[in-house]
């Protein structure tokens, strides 16, 4: 049985990887994550979940490695993680009473046949009509700033929601474990099957 590699160094990534109770290492891929001119956002994750796979394949002779990448996008315009109390403030006083599309690029690559599975998969947040006071609230109690659109789902963040869109809200936290299982099982890999 192959050994399966996490190639982010996301802890929550991990938390979501945990949950099929598969044994598996992380490794971080340490690649230049910024995208090419004309680069649409799916282009833009696809190809850094390949690259964050393939990267890590020397290092980790017959494995599967998960390599996935996201990206926030509103209004024509690719949202990063905010850094700071003051961008989180800009982005989410932004997205308050609007849609924003969250992109993620997954990729199972093999390291002995080198051959890899890919996809794109969107999941679309609501967000309801935030007051700065909430902003600011929601913002001191969880403190998201490595978080893409600055928020963490899994936590308080569920409360600047509306509504959710989408086949699987683990894709939202950035790995998506329904379309992931169905790639193991591809390569033999099913939980399910399992001891």
């Amino acid at each position: 049985m192959p050994k399966l590699v996490l190639a982010s160094s996301s802890p929550y990534r991990a938390q979501l990887l945990e949950k099929l109770g598969i044994a598996f290492t992380q490794a971080s891929p340490d690649i230049d994550e910024a995208p090419l001119p004309q680069e649409s956002p799916a282009e833009l994750v696809e190809r850094l979940a390949i690259e964050k796979a393939k990267v890590l394949a020397n290092n980790h002779p017959q494995s599967l490695i998960i390599g996935s990448d996201q990206v926030a996008h509103f209004q024509g315009e690719i949202i990063g993680k905010p850094g700071d109390f003051e961008n989180a403030t800009k982005q989410l006083s932004k997205f308050s009473g609007h849609c924003v599309e969250f992109i993620t690029g997954l990729c199972l690559l093999n390291s002995t046949s080198e051959q890899y599975q890919c996809d794109i998969v969107s999941f679309k947040v609501h967000f309801r009509q935030l007051s700065l006071q909430q902003i600011s609230n929601y913002l001191k109690k969880e403190e998201p700033f490595n978080c893409a659109g600055s928020f963490k789902s899994e936590g308080l963040g569920i409360s600047l929601f509306s509504r959710l869109e989408g086949d699987d809200p683990n894709s939202l936290i950035g790995l998506p474990l329904i379309r992931l299982i169905d790639m193991l099982s591809q390569e033999g890999m099913d939980p399910l099957h399992m001891e």
